[in-house]
């Protein structure tokens, strides 16, 4: 099992920065891949971010936050962080940390372990 606890959410005018932080515990030697998703009320989860945890640490990002979103690791201390730059309201949503044991591009239907999630609002 791998037990996983997000911080850093919070209310930001438009065009300003936050930054997530996973923290990750339990069987951590298992996990392939982990990143984040996020959920908007009234919409479905969606895919954000994505971090290999072998060596290269190969990114992903969803087109909508290509280019203002950067996900890092720290394998050494289990941490994720998710840096959110010129962030706009349509990115108000609550974030979650997710992490798979079986899969190096975190699919939705893979991800063996949520987060408990955090708040992220943009006002404009």
């Amino acid at each position: 099992q791998v037990q996983l606890v997000e911080s850093g959410g919070g209310l930001v005018q438009a065009g300003g920065s936050l930054r997530l932080s996973c923290a990750a515990s339990g069987r951590t030697f298992s996990i392939k891949a982990m990143g984040w998703f996020r959920q908007a009320p009234g919409k479905e989860r969606e895919f954000v971010a994505r971090i290999s945890v072998v060596s290269g640490g190969s990114t992903y990002y969803a087109d909508s936050v290509k280019g203002r979103f950067t996900i890092s690791r720290d394998n050494a201390k289990n941490l994720v962080y998710l840096q959110m730059n010129s962030l706009k309201p349509e990115d108000t949503a609550v974030y979650y940390c997710a992490a798979s044991t079986a899969s190096y591009t975190l699919p939705i239907g893979m991800v063996n372990s949520w987060g408990q999630g955090t708040q992220v609002t943009v006002s404009s």
